[in-house]
C-alpha cells in the first residue's frame, strides 16, 4: 500500500507525464463528442499543472534557472498588477489566465530547467501519438463526407462546417492548425538522428505515409488560410535553412544568388499550393456529389427513372465546394482588430488584463465582442497581448520573444555541429511560421487551446537544444556568485 501510494506521488510530480497528457486532453478538446468529457477532465488537469508550476520551482528553482527568466518575471509582475488595477467582475477569468501563463512559462517553457530530462523522447511520444490519433480521426472524417453522412447538433457540424470540410473537428480552422501539427510530426519522425537518440521503434511507413495523405487532404478541404499560411511559412523557412545552413565559408555573390533563389522557391511553392488547393476542392465537391447521388439510389432515396440531366436540383446546385461562405478574406478579423485599438485607448500603458476584454468591449467601447466562441477573442495573439498588458508588457514580452529568438537562430546557424538530420531546424521552422499564424488565430498565449500548448511544448523542446549545446552560459554571472546569470537575460 505504501509503495503504491509512493508511486502515485511520484506520477504527480511528473512534469514529462504531466505535459503528454495535458497536450491529448487539449487535443480531443477539439473533436466532436470527445469535447465536454476532455474539457471536465481538463479542469484537474490545469489543477496538477499549477501544483507543479509551485513544486517545480521549490526543488529546481525554475525562475532562476529559465532562460531569459528575468523577462519573464518581469512580464508576470506587470500581468499581476494589471490584473489587480483593473479589478472587475471577470476576475477569476484573468486569474485563471494568469495561473495558464504561469503554466506555459515554467512547465512548459521551463522544461530545459528540470534536472537529467531526456526531452526526445517525450517528443517523441507524443509526435507518435499525435500521428496516429490524428490518422484515425481524419479517416473517419474523409469516409464520413464521401458517403454523405453530415448532421447538426447543437455546436457541433459533423463533416461539413459553413461548406467547408470540418471532419470529427469542431472547426474547421481547428483542423487545419492539426494537419499542419501531424505533417510537422510526421517530418520529425522522419530525421535520422532524432531517432537514433530515442532508440525507439520507428512509426511504421504505413501509418507515416497515411498521416501525410489523410492530413494533406483534411489541410486542403477545410479551406483554412491562417493554417495554409503557417503550412506554406515552415516550409519555406525550412528550405531557407537548408538553403544557408552549410558550413562552409559563403561569399556574398553566393549569399544573393541563395536569396534569390529562395525567393524563387517561395513564389513558385505559394501559387502551386493555391492552384492545386483550387483543383482538389473542385475535383472533391465533384466526387462527393456523385458519391451521394450513387448512395442516395442504392439506399433508396432517390429513384433512377426520375434523373432529369437537362437541370439542376436545388440540391446540385447548393452542393459543398469546400469554400468560405464569407467572401471576406478577413473573415471579420478586421472589425475584431478595429474594437482592439478601441480597447487599447482605455489603458495604453498597462492594459486592460485578458479577462476584461469582452466586458470592456461591451460596457466601454462598440459591443463588437461577446461572450461566445467567435467574438471572445481579438484573433490576434499580438494584439490580444497588447491590449491585456499595455505597452510595457508588450514590450517586456517581445524583448523575451526576440532574445529567445535570436539565441535560436545563432543556435542553429552558428554552432560547427550541423542540425540537418535532426528535428532542432524542424522546432525552429515551426516556431518562426507560428509567429505569422499569430497574426490571425488565437495564439501565442491568452488561450488555453491545444495550439497555444503546442506552441509553448515546441519552444520548451528548442529551449532544451539551446540549454544542451550552450552550456558555458550557465556559469558566468553578472555581479557576484549565485547572483543573476547571463542566461536569465
Amino acid at each position: 500500500m505504501t509503495a503504491t501510494l509512493s508511486g502515485k506521488k511520484s506520477r504527480l510530480k511528473d512534469s514529462s507525464l504531466f505535459r503528454k497528457i495535458y497536450i491529448i486532453d487539449l487535443f480531443f478538446c477539439n473533436i466532436s463528442f470527445w469535447q465536454i468529457p476532455a474539457y471536465v477532465f481538463l479542469v484537474f488537469l490545469f489543477i496538477w499543472g499549477v501544483y507543479l508550476a509551485v513544486y517545480n520551482q521549490k526543488k529546481n528553482h525554475t525562475f532562476f534557472k529559465l532562460r531569459f527568466g528575468l523577462w519573464i518575471g518581469a512580464f508576470l509582475f506587470f500581468s499581476l498588477l494589471s490584473l489587480l488595477i483593473n479589478f472587475s467582475i471577470t476576475i477569476f477569468y484573468s486569474f485563471i489566465m494568469f495561473l495558464h501563463v504561469i503554466i506555459c512559462f515554467f512547465v512548459f517553457y521551463g522544461m530545459h530547467t528540470e534536472p537529467d530530462f531526456d526531452f526526445r523522447n517525450e517528443l517523441y511520444t507524443i509526435a507518435r501519438i499525435i500521428v496516429y490519433l490524428t490518422t484515425i480521426a481524419n479517416l473517419i472524417g474523409i469516409i464520413c463526407l464521401m458517403f454523405g453522412f453530415s448532421f447538426e447538433w447543437y455546436w457541433i457540424k459533423f463533416t461539413i462546417y459553413e461548406n467547408r470540410f470540418t471532419g470529427v473537428y469542431v472547426n474547421p480552422n481547428l483542423l487545419g492548425f492539426v494537419s499542419v501539427v501531424s505533417l510537422v510530426c510526421c517530418h520529425m519522425l522522419y530525421k535520422e538522428d532524432f531517432m537514433k537518440a530515442v532508440n525507439q521503434a520507428r512509426v511504421s511507413k504505413i501509418w507515416i505515409y497515411s498521416c501525410i495523405a489523410t492530413n494533406l487532404f483534411s489541410l486542403l478541404l477545410c479551406d483554412s488560410n491562417a493554417s495554409f499560411v503557417l503550412a506554406l511559412a515552415y516550409a519555406i523557412i525550412y528550405t531557407g535553412y537548408v538553403f544557408f545552413a552549410d558550413k562552409t565559408a559563403i561569399s556574398v555573390s553566393k549569399v544573393i544568388i541563395k536569396i534569390v533563389a529562395l525567393l524563387l522557391v517561395g513564389t513558385v511553392l505559394i501559387s502551386s499550393a493555391l492552384m492545386i488547393r483550387s483543383i482538389c476542392q473542385a475535383g472533391f465537391s465533384v466526387v462527393v456529389s456523385k458519391t451521394n447521388s450513387i448512395i442516395d439510389i442504392i439506399t433508396g432515396k432517390e429513384d433512377l427513372s426520375d434523373a432529369k440531366m437537362p437541370e439542376l436540383s436545388d440540391e446540385e446546385n447548393q452542393k459543398i465546394t469546400f469554400e468560405h461562405e464569407n467572401s471576406n478574406i478577413d473573415s471579420g478579423r478586421f472589425k475584431l482588430w478595429k474594437e482592439s485599438l478601441n480597447l487599447f485607448k482605455i489603458s495604453p500603458v498597462i492594459g486592460i488584463s485578458n479577462g476584461n476584454i469582452v466586458f470592456y468591449s461591451e460596457k466601454y467601447a462598440d459591443n463588437v465582442l461577446s461572450y461566445s466562441y467567435h467574438k471572445s477573442d481579438l484573433h490576434n495573439g499580438y494584439l490580444t497581448i497588447l491590449v491585456s498588458t499595455g505597452i510595457i508588457g508588450f514590450a517586456i514580452f517581445c524583448i523575451f520573444g526576440f532574445r529567445f529568438a535570436k539565441h535560436t537562430a545563432q543556435h542553429l546557424f552558428l554552432q560547427k555541429k550541423t542540425f540537418r538530420n535532426d528535428i532542432y531546424p524542424c522546432l525552429f521552422s515551426f516556431l518562426a511560421a507560428y509567429l505569422l499564424y499569430a497574426l490571425f488565430e488565437r495564439a501565442l498565449l491568452y488561450d488555453i487551446s491545444f495550439m497555444v500548448m503546442w506552441f509553448w511544448l515546441m519552444m520548451g523542446y528548442a529551449s532544451c537544444y539551446i540549454a544542451k549545446f550552450e552550456p558555458m552560459l550557465e556559469t558566468q554571472y553578472l555581479f557576484h556568485k549565485k547572483r543573476i546569470t547571463r542566461t536569465m537575460l
